[in-house]
């Protein structure tokens, strides 16, 4: 079965995470989809196949050789975004994509255009799969899936390839953050292991966002505008005045690289009460410590003002994986050497956001994050080249076989 054939049936499957429910999995769909998928692991004649009943699905493809290996583990996950439908999910193939206008959805008028998207013209001549543009398409990270499930069976096919013991599993709820919150390190058993979840062809990332999250609740109080001189605390002004205590020009829409911002992800409330709310991120750790204390620092210079008035939760969310990569280098040089015999340039680059590799990283298992393929994630002009998904999968291989050599 191709690496196609097996990404246009996933990605038929509505497996949307949801951040409402604060239950694990977060939709009982994503639950389907993994028991969906143990049956597939099941026909291929995988090994010590786990599901267990938050949505974790493992299996083992077993060593066909005798020498001492690292145990590999490839992992994508099995949500949508929860920021554009993921249900009927009507996928077409673009055959030899001419580098013109790609019409989605001649009925609603919705065009997927190099004009918007440039990048498209870096695939001229490839065959694009893309939505009918009423739903995502879920190449993030159904492409993951059936790239790893691809590399797995190839390797079945062609036992003259040596390889040691290759570790599969798939998670749930990785949209929301919380796709390595539960994963369960000890039994999948690795050395180390690779996240298929990245975007364009090539890329190699194994540094991330430090990320904090912050909300301050600000308390005023409220009297009768006609009454209020020397009464009313406005708790709306004083969240601009709050607002506008940090720096205007470290936001998402001023940085870029390795820039980090403060995101101000939310504002509601009234004369009595307001909660601002923000995320905080910068990959140096100092730096993102720094951002931390200014948010901190804010805080006190309102509560001098208005003592009393405003409280502030900060949460840690997760952290830089480059500090626990760097003393496994290997990982990323193994990865490097196997996408340039895939013919692949890797693009190495910093991920300005986070990813379950980061988190699993932080847990003991060192896991850098290689692409899978897909543009334009988490909205209606996602589409994935299928030669990138050919690439993907001959890397995964590329990093089995060279493993043992």
């Amino acid at each position: 079965m191709t690496v196609t054939d097996r990404f246009l049936e996933f990605v038929k499957i509505n497996s949307q995470s949801d951040p409402t429910t604060g239950v694990t999995p977060s939709t009982h769909i994503q639950l389907d989809f993994a028991q969906f998928l143990k049956g597939k692991v099941e026909q291929m004649g995988l090994e010590e196949i786990t599901l267990d009943e938050k949505g974790y699905l493992m299996a083992t493809l077993p060593a066909n050789t005798d020498k001492a290996l690292p145990t590999i583990g490839f992992i994508a996950h099995l949500d949508t975004a929860p920021d554009m439908s993921g249900k009927d999910v009507k996928p077409r193939i673009v055959s030899h994509y001419d580098g013109s206008d790609i019409v989605l959805n001649q009925e609603k008028g919705i065009v997927l255009s190099p004009s918007e998207f440039p990048e498209l013209l870096n695939y001229v001549g490839q065959d694009l799969i893309v939505t009918d543009g009423t739903t995502l398409l879920g190449a993030d990270d159904k492409a993951g899936i059936a790239e790893i499930l691809t590399a797995v069976e190839y390797l079945q096919n062609h036992p003259e390839i040596k390889h040691g013991k290759i570790r599969i599993g798939f998670n749930p709820d990785e949209e929301i953050g919380e796709g390595a919150h539960n994963f369960d390190v000890p039994l999948f058993g690795c050395d180390f292991a690779y996240t298929m979840d990245g975007g364009a062809v090539g890329e190699l990332e194994f540094e991330n966002f430090n990320a904090a999250g912050a909300k301050i609740v600000i308390n005023g109080r409220n009297v009768h505008p006609g009454t209020a001189k020397g009464k009313m605390v406005n708790s709306m002004l004083i969240a601009a005045k709050l607002i506008n205590m940090l720096p205007a020009t470290e936001t998402p829409a001023h940085t870029e690289g390795y820039e980090g911002f403060y995101h101000l992800t939310g504002v509601k409330g009234d004369v009595e009460q307001t909660t601002v709310s923000y995320i905080i991120r910068d990959f140096d750790r100092n730096k993102f410590d720094l951002r931390k204390q200014t948010l901190i620092d804010a805080v006190a210079e309102i509560n001098k003002e208005y003592p009393g008035a405003a409280t502030l939760t900060l949460t840690d969310q997760y952290f830089n994986m480059r500090e626990k990569i760097e003393p496994v280098m290997h990982v990323i040089e193994l990865a490097d050497k196997a996408m340039r015999e895939a013919g692949v340039t890797p693009r190495v680059q910093p991920i300005r956001g986070g990813t379950d590799g980061a988190q699993l990283s932080f847990k003991g298992l060192p896991c850098p994050n290689i692409f899978a393929g897909g543009e334009n994630f988490h909205g209606r002009y996602e589409y994935v080249p299928v030669p990138s998904m050919e690439k993907a999968v001959e890397v995964i291989v590329n990093i089995a076989r060279l493993a043992a050599e």
